[in-house]
Parts: structure tokens; C-alpha cells; sequence
């Protein structure tokens, strides 16, 4: 108990459990369907999860199966998730700065910004302020879109818009129709909020502060802010590239729209697709060579300290620039102007393959459960289990309760598990006053 009380952050974990726990006895109560009847303890477990978690994937058809007060309560447990990832990673970074001496500590605060435990309370405000505050402004626009373009009541359109703005800004991915947002695929007043409050919550803080205090000087922005920030501008133009040339013509997703149809439909789909869940263009009539694309979006996730999940932009970019490093016989590994440190190194390298192992077991363990699934739609669903996008083909209604187990966990661990790791590596790091001889084994 000493050493949790001594490092926080190792409650977090614990924290998100108790979450979980507390949903899932609340969404049991027959009050909180639309039928009044008690729900079974998998589906509400998998519910309370995929909203803690920030995933937003369903095994039932969420508009019709829960009522107002579970609606509400998934709305609850999506804010509390979101708000709850931020805080840890608040208490992660501050962890991590402690753990350094006086004059690392120093370059780390001057060249990302970080606070100081003191400033810990006005860290959080700060995070608080910006999430209610861009959820209020999404929840202003569409609220007025639904009210005046589609002759919604004036509560219902607040409900709706309310609802969605939550599930976007949180990467979240419930929504209150059942075939997802499809239905504004081609309505920028809807679809462009959700789309960039999706993208800005999956930044992560650090980097969202730290890009508008030096907003107009780019250059001095710290590695970690240029790889997410320049990271996810890539990934968004790639996606979008890709998914647009896959499915140009193809009659059941985009193939009937017109041009600036096409264009927002696929963006939004892409910006949604890294973690935030929403369905827009229809995944599960997609083409066969869009699927790895939107497994890669989602395994690579969003930016470090965010709602988001998946190894994190900066970890996957970072790997490319050691790749890179290596094959130009480089000794260091640079980027831009700096020097990234061996541990940074091992660091994301670690989280990259213990995250491929993961998928690969989960896969393995779907299949075995479900021996009449396509491949390529298990490896789907288990990827945005663990990178908690929460896209599905379909695929997760279907399973029986232990396939739907098996998600539970890989949501839970996508979005524990990076937390738990980057606290556990800040927290135990030691310095051997020894070194062994060194050897260089063959490889490859």
C-alpha cells in the first residue's frame, strides 16, 4: 500500500475499474432500457467498458436498446473516461518530471512546456476548461444545424447535439442512430464539428498547449509536438488519399455521392476512423483494400496524453526515424535539431511490439471462437478494440460472450495499458553504477 501511496499514478488503473464497475451495475437496471428489463452482466460489462475506455463499440443497437437514463449514463461514463485519461496522463507527466534531477528537469519544462507539481491544480483546470469548452462550442453548432436544418424540437436537437459533441471530443463513438452518422456524411455543419473536435481531443494536451502558446513559432516546438502535431496531419492526408481512391466508385459507401460529397464524407471518415468510432460512410460495406488502411489509422491511434488510443503518433513516427537512422548507419537517431535519448528509443520500440503482440493474440483468440469469420473482419474488430476506435464490420453483436469478453480486455488494456506502461517505465528507472562488456550478435 506504501508504494501506491507513494506513486499515485498507479491508482489509475484502479480508478477506471471502479468506473467501470459502478456502470455496469447502473446499466443492469431494468430502468435503464428501453424495455425495462434487467440487462445480462456481459453486454452491460462490454457497454460500461467501451464507455470508460472511450471506445464507443456496441453489442447492441444503442438508440433503441437503452433509454433516456442509460443514454445518459453512457454520456456520463464517456465524460468521466475522458476526463479521467487526461487527468492520469497530468499525473504521469508530473510523475515523470519529478523522477529527473534538477537540470533535465529544467530543459524538460523549458522545451515542453511541462508544469511543476505546484501548478498541478491549474494544469487540471486547464485541461477541464479546454475539453467543456471546445464540447460546448461542437454541442452550439450542431445543436443550431439539427434545429434549423432538420426541424428537430429544440430538445431533441440539444440531446443529440449534446450526445455526439461528448462521444467526438472524447473519441468516443456511440451514437443515437443506428446506422451511425451516415446520414450526415455529406452535411458539413455536422459532420466538419465532430471531425475536429475529434482530431483536437486525440492530440493530447501536451501538445495542443504547447502548439498555441508558440503558435506563431512552429520551429521551437518540442519533438514529441512536432511528431503528433506534423504525425497526424500525414496520417489524416494519407488516409484520406487512400480511402478516396478505394472507394470512389463503389455504389454502397461513396459511389453515389457527388464530388464535394465524396471529398467531406471521406475526410470525415478518416479523421473519425484513428480513434474516434464514429461509422460514416459505412465500414461494413467498404472494400476489401480498405480495411488495412483504417486497421493501420487505428493501430497508429492519435497523440500521446489524449483521449485517443493505438501506440500513439509519436511513437510510430519516432520508430521511422530510427529505422531510418539505421539504415543510413547514423549513431544517433535525430529529429529535427535534436538528439533523441536510447531510452525514448526502447521505449516506443517496446510499446510497438508489445501492442503487435497483443492484437496477434487477441486475433488468435477471436478466431478460435468464431471459426466461420473472415480474417481480415477479426483482425478489424480487435484492433479497434485495442486502439479503442470502436469501428466495427458488425462483426461484435454477433460474438458469442466470450468473444465479447475478449474485447472487453483489449479495451480495457488499449486504453490502460500505454498509461500503466509509460508510469511504470518513468517510475523504476535505475542507474547501474556497472556496465557489462559489450557483444554484437548477428542479426538478421
Amino acid at each position: 500500500m506504501r508504494r501506491f501511496l507513494r506513486h499515485p499514478v498507479r491508482l489509475v488503473p484502479f480508478g477506471f475499474l471502479v468506473t467501470i464497475a459502478i456502470g455496469t451495475g447502473l446499466l443492469m437496471l431494468p430502468w435503464a432500457t428501453s424495455e425495462h428489463r434487467y440487462t445480462p452482466l456481459v453486454t452491460a460489462l462490454f457497454t460500461a467498458t467501451s464507455a470508460v475506455s472511450v471506445t464507443g463499440m456496441a453489442v447492441t443497437d444503442t438508440p433503441n436498446y437503452w433509454n433516456g437514463f442509460g443514454l445518459v449514463m453512457i454520456t456520463v461514463l464517456t465524460q468521466v473516461g475522458g476526463l479521467g485519461i487526461l487527468t492520469g496522463a497530468a499525473l504521469v507527466s508530473l510523475a515523470v518530471t519529478r523522477q529527473l534531477g534538477l537540470r533535465n528537469r529544467l530543459l524538460v519544462q523549458a522545451e515542453t512546456a511541462e508544469y511543476g507539481s505546484a501548478d498541478l491544480r491549474r494544469l487540471l483546470m486547464r485541461i477541464a476548461g479546454t475539453v467543456l469548452g471546445c464540447e460546448l462550442v461542437m454541442t452550439a453548432v450542431v445543436t443550431a444545424r439539427l434545429r434549423l436544418a432538420y426541424d428537430y424540437p429544440p430538445g431533441r436537437a440539444l440531446w443529440s447535439g449534446t450526445f455526439h459533441s461528448i462521444q467526438a471530443f472524447n473519441n468516443g463513438g456511440f451514437t443515437l442512430y443506428t446506422d451511425g452518422l451516415v446520414g450526415f456524411a455529406r452535411d458539413p455543419w455536422v459532420a466538419l464539428p465532430l471531425a475536429f473536435g475529434g482530431i483536437v481531443g486525440g492530440l493530447g494536451f501536451p501538445a495542443l498547449f504547447e502548439a498555441f502558446r508558440r503558435r506563431r513559432r512552429p520551429a521551437r516546438w518540442a519533438v514529441a509536438t512536432k511528431l503528433t502535431i506534423w504525425g497526424s496531419v500525414v496520417l489524416v492526408a494519407v488516409g484520406f488519399v487512400g480511402l478516396l481512391a478505394a472507394e470512389w466508385d463503389n455504389p454502397f459507401t461513396i459511389g453515389t455521392y457527388d464530388t464535394p460529397g465524396k471529398l467531406l464524407a471521406t475526410f470525415t471518415q478518416v479523421a473519425l476512423s484513428r480513434t474516434g468510432g464514429f461509422d460514416v460512410i459505412g465500414v461494413a460495406a467498404l472494400r476489401e483494400e480498405s480495411y488495412p488502411l483504417l486497421v493501420a489509422l487505428m493501430f497508429i491511434g492519435g497523440g500521446s496524453a489524449s483521449t485517443a488510443g493505438g501506440i500513439k503518433v509519436s511513437t510510430f513516427f519516432l520508430l521511422g526515424f530510427v529505422i531510418w537512422a539505421e539504415l543510413r548507419g547514423e549513431p544517433d537517431v535525430t529529429v529535427g535539431r535534436r538528439r533523441i535519448a536510447v531510452a525514448s528509443q526502447r521505449q516506443a520500440l517496446t510499446v510497438a511490439l508489445l501492442s503487435v503482440a497483443l492484437v496477434t493474440v487477441g486475433t488468435l483468440g477471436l478466431t478460435v471462437l468464431t471459426t466461420d469469420v473472415r480474417a481480415n473482419e477479426t483482425l478489424f474488430e480487435v484492433t479497434s478494440a485495442f486502439s479503442t476506435a470502436g469501428l466495427t464490420v458488425g462483426l461484435t453483436q454477433h460474438l458469442p460472450a466470450s468473444g465479447q469478453l475478449v474485447l472487453t480486455v483489449l479495451m480495457y488494456i488499449g486504453r490502460i495499458g500505454p498509461l500503466t506502461l509509460g508510469s511504470a517505465i518513468a517510475l523504476n528507472t535505475r542507474h547501474r553504477l556497472y556496465r557489462y562488456p559489450k557483444e554484437q550478435p548477428v542479426v538478421g
